[in-house]
């Protein structure tokens, strides 16, 4: 079952809403009301653990923060589930010495 999480930034006109597929392990931005997805991909690798592997944007969506927004989602995912994480994303790992956060950093594996 997918979550929704509705996040107040505007893009043009239109809240960035990220989506949570746990069934599938992915959080998913629609861009435009299309096919066009921005993803971020994780896997689980031990009983409490996540690696948050991949963030993708298409192109012709890039600099406009979204992956910023993914990249939260998933953190705030492993903050609110008390799982450990492990970042194999370059993104995510940028994100997070950006956005020191203690619940964050406590949270981070090896």
């Amino acid at each position: 079952m997918a979550h929704s999480a509705q996040l107040n930034i505007l893009e043009q006109n239109c809240p960035i809403q990220v989506e949570h597929d746990r069934k599938r392990r992915q959080f998913t931005v629609r861009l435009n009301g299309c096919h066009d997805r921005a993803v971020l991909l994780y896997e689980y690798v031990g009983k409490r653990i996540v690696d948050l592997q991949h963030t993708e944007v298409p192109d012709a969506y890039r600099g406009r923060g979204i992956a910023k927004h993914l990249a939260k989602a998933a953190l705030d995912f492993v903050v609110e589930e008390d799982l450990r994480a492990h970042l194999t994303c370059w993104y995510i790992q940028k994100y997070v010495k950006e956005n020191p956060l203690p619940q964050y950093l406590e949270r981070l594996q090896p």
